[in-house]
């Protein structure tokens, strides 16, 4: 609370009644870096979405249904924890008396504050110095690791091609200059990575890219040095720093902005003297059809995870009743196994590692005070994925520890019957992402139960493991397309009690969707009696499937464990 305190007493110093704190940082990454995560700082809370709303008497702390849980858990009684879309800031400042609401602009894009525009009798300040690092002591060293450039043979696609892609939209759109300000499309299109997110390979860097093709590259001077020589003379760098000169230097020009990372403060810099188109940046769309070269090193990424997972599944059943193993103790294990492939670097997000009511929380991190033993009759979901110099991977298990009750049958088998319902779904011209995820939840609706999330995300290659435009989600109105990879995660959690996952990766193919993930279901929760002949089918066929490319890498034991896990329904 000294901390919150602390905050408060700089409020009079700005005439202001309180001060949004978002989750992002500066580059509106969704891992930010601990020398950036003040919300956490503020409120110990440590999900990747959310912000809070301090007033001079009330703290508030608005999260998705994914976060609610972890949120009052974190928060304590400190923050007044709300879920949106059930309440929104217009719920908590409604107010007769007018009220002043300072916020950082460098740290909120337009379209994510007119959120809070709506509200009435509110005037919002912008405060370029921002309040939380004047209260934040002892705040984390920021890492300084340079960048580097992927071969054209892991990419497919070299950095001119698809330079001369936006050089073609920029001309269609009659615009001068594309201001990218995504670390992750600048990664995408100039084909380098950094280490700049906690779990994604990001450059956190901008660019401005004219209808020539000419590019100017901002970003720190040391983390690009052992990249410049690599480009052609139509690519400078400079200090970042010098953006701020440049976006004031340009005039009368059409410049395109994203909608989602460009922040209100260069939104300021450009919009007095410039002509603005405020749109998704179109490297998104470009980026989310993979091209076949980063299907394949996908696929290969893929199988070789899908082995350290299986591996570690095989040792958890084996080994939970004889010795003592924990949600974290679990978790480093399976991390163990996917180091032994020299070519992963790091988790493509924070290992979800939840057993008995902790898998109820759908954005678990097991912790010191909340880490349990796990335990014969528990569920355990474990949620994880790998960044390798390939690709990135995604996916959900959740396994039986000898749980007999037949009602988690009945929901594991059908959010199973929603899991193979989206496979088999026929992608037509138009099939939008909404359509499918209306498919993935008729079954457990059949039972009056849902679950309150997507299901499922785009997934980059070794890039972010959430990834736009695509979603398969109540709103989503993106075309699918050939080449998109996007997960397929339908659950059930009953609070308290257990929580329910499978999510595969897949991609499309024409008008299909093809597997990626290969790890064997948990036959010990299926009820066969609930499905039909066609999902047997697909269940038997998805088995034979990781039987084939996984036993290779399996020992003896291992090898019989896989035989029977894959074996027919």
């Amino acid at each position: 609370m000294e901390k919150i305190n602390k905050l408060k007493k700089l409020f009079s110093d700005h005439n202001i009644d309180g001060y949004i704190i978002p989750k992002n940082d500066e580059f509106f990454n969704e891992y930010v870096s601990p020398s950036k995560d003040r919300l956490k700082f503020i409120s110990n809370f440590s999900g990747s979405a959310g912000f809070s709303i301090i007033l001079k008497k009330k703290n508030y702390l608005f999260v998705d249904g994914r976060y609610t849980i972890q949120a009052k858990i974190q928060s304590g009684s400190n923050f007044k924890v709300l879920t949106i879309p059930y309440k929104f800031p217009k719920d908590v400042l409604k107010t007769k008396k007018k009220m002043i609401i300072g916020f950082d602009p460098k740290l909120h894009n337009q379209q994510q504050f007119n959120f809070f525009l709506k509200v009435k009798n509110i005037n919002f300040k912008k405060i370029n110095k921002n309040l939380i690092d004047q209260v934040w002591p002892n705040k984390p060293t920021e890492t300084i690791k340079p960048f580097f450039c992927l071969s054209k043979k892991n990419a497919g696609e070299g950095y001119k091609t698809k330079i001369n892609k936006v050089k073609k939209i920029l001309k269609k759109n009659k615009t001068d200059y594309l201001f990218v300000s995504a670390p992750e499309n600048v990664a995408w299109v100039l084909n380098v990575r950094g280490y700049d997110s906690s779990f994604s390979p990001l450059t956190n860097a901008r660019l401005l890219i004219d209808a020539k093709g000419n590019i100017e590259f901002f970003s720190k001077p040391n983390k690009v040095k052992g990249i410049k020589k690599k480009f052609s003379k139509k690519i400078k760098f400079f200090n970042e720093e010098m953006l701020i000169k440049k976006l004031n230097n340009l005039n009368k020009k059409k410049i395109w902005l994203d909608i989602l990372t460009c922040s209100i403060y260069f939104k300021d810099l450009l919009k007095n003297k410039n002509k603005l188109l405020e749109k998704n940046d179109p490297i998104y769309d470009l980026k989310s059809i993979k091209n076949i070269i980063e299907l394949k090193n996908m696929k290969e990424a893929h199988i070789l995870d899908g082995a350290a997972l299986t591996k570690f599944l095989f040792w958890l059943k084996k080994s939970f009743k004889d010795r003592k193993i924990t949600e974290i103790s679990a978790q480093k294990k399976l991390e163990n196994y996917r180091k032994k492939n020299k070519n992963y670097k790091f988790p493509s997000f924070s290992t979800i590692s939840g057993s008995g009511p902790n898998s109820a929380i759908i954005h678990y991190k097991a912790s010191d005070q909340s880490n349990r033993t796990l335990k014969k009759g528990d569920l355990y979901l474990v949620d994880s994925g790998g960044q390798y110099s390939y690709g990135t991977t995604d996916v959900t298990r959740t396994i039986s520890l000898e749980n007999k009750s037949n009602f988690i049958k009945e929901v594991y088998t059908r959010v199973l019957k929603g899991h193979i319902a989206v496979s088999d779904f026929k992608i037509k011209k138009r099939s939008t992402g909404s359509e499918v995820d209306f498919s993935a939840r008729k079954f457990l609706k059949q039972i009056k139960l849902d679950y309150p999330h997507g299901t499922g995300h785009g997934v980059g290659h070794f890039l972010n493991v959430h990834e736009g435009p695509q979603s398969f989600s109540k709103k989503n109105r993106v075309y699918l397309k050939s080449g998109m990879i996007i997960s397929n995660e339908p659950g059930y959690y009953r609070e308290g009690q257990f929580g329910i996952r499978i999510e595969n990766l897949i991609y499309i193919k024409k008008n299909k969707f093809k597997e990626l993930t290969l790890v064997p279901l948990e036959k010990e929760l299926i009820e066969k009696k609930i499905l039909n002949k066609n999902e047997i089918n697909w269940i038997n066929s998805y088995h034979n499937k990781v039987k084939k490319n996984l036993i290779k890498f399996m020992n003896f034991n291992e090898k019989t464990e896989l035989v029977r896990a894959c074996s027919p329904i």
